[in-house]
């Protein structure tokens, strides 16, 4: 049996796993991973709109990785419309890298709770095998980590490189729509905050891996009889 000290911190990294998880899952589910301003040009070109008037031109949109909306200003007042990336507009954008992006952070999922359940695992008992030891639950929140790196990693490139944003905002339109300003928003940092916990996790394991010296109490030295001196 594990000892009070290394039961309480693989529970702990249990929890941090699990938090991982439920992160992931919702990072997935919303549909604001970037938001942004976005100008209607063409529209903004044929009334050759001036500084002030180009704020009746200006919209808004927001996307995650399954859906997203848009309010389009050109120069009648907004109009409001959502949007699915599947199956039809992934076509228009880089098909590869997004689904990429949804694989990895489905690999992770599966780490995660490959993690929690050894984490579980190590708080009960002591594993015979290394695998499944402290050694297993380094390498799986190593893993899950990993790939919620690689997610982050190739939406930022989706969206820097491939000009996800502006692609999407163009998507069946009419008007050529241009992007103003995009900014990552809470769902893409919940990404991030769950590749934080598994290099908490790691730190977890490191710390109950460490042999703390025992303190002997003055009754042991007691109890220490001659012939515990001869030998």
């Amino acid at each position: 049996m594990p000892g009070c000290f290394k039961k309480t911190l693989f529970a702990l990294a249990s929890l941090v796993s699990f938090a991982s998880f439920i992160l992931i899952v919702v990072a997935m589910g919303t549909p604001k991973w970037m938001t942004g301003k976005i100008l209607c040009k063409t529209g903004a070109d044929l009334v050759n709109a001036t500084d002030p008037e180009l704020v009746k031109f200006i919209g808004e949109i927001y996307y995650g990785l399954f859906r997203g909306g848009k309010i389009r200003q050109c120069g009648l007042g907004g109009r409001r419309s959502k949007f699915t990336i599947f199956p039809h507009m992934v076509k228009k954008l880089n098909t590869g890298l997004h689904v990429m992006v949804i694989m990895f952070l489905c690999v992770a999922i599966f780490f995660s709770l490959v993690s929690f359940g050894f984490c579980i695992l190590n708080a009960i008992k002591v594993p015979y095998r290394a695998i499944k030891g402290p050694a297993g639950v380094c390498l799986w929140n190593f893993l899950s980590g990993g790939f919620v790196v690689l997610a982050v990693t190739s939406f930022m490139a989706a969206v820097k490189l491939h000009h996800l944003t502006e692609r999407i905002a163009n998507f069946r339109e009419i008007f050529q729509f241009v992007i103003l300003e995009e900014r990552f928003e809470d769902c893409f940092w919940l990404c991030v905050a769950s590749a934080t916990t598994h290099a908490v996790n790691l730190l977890l394991v490191a710390i109950s891996g460490i042999n703390f010296p025992k303190i002997k109490t003055k009754t042991e030295e007691a109890n220490v009889t001659a012939e515990d001196i001869m030998y």
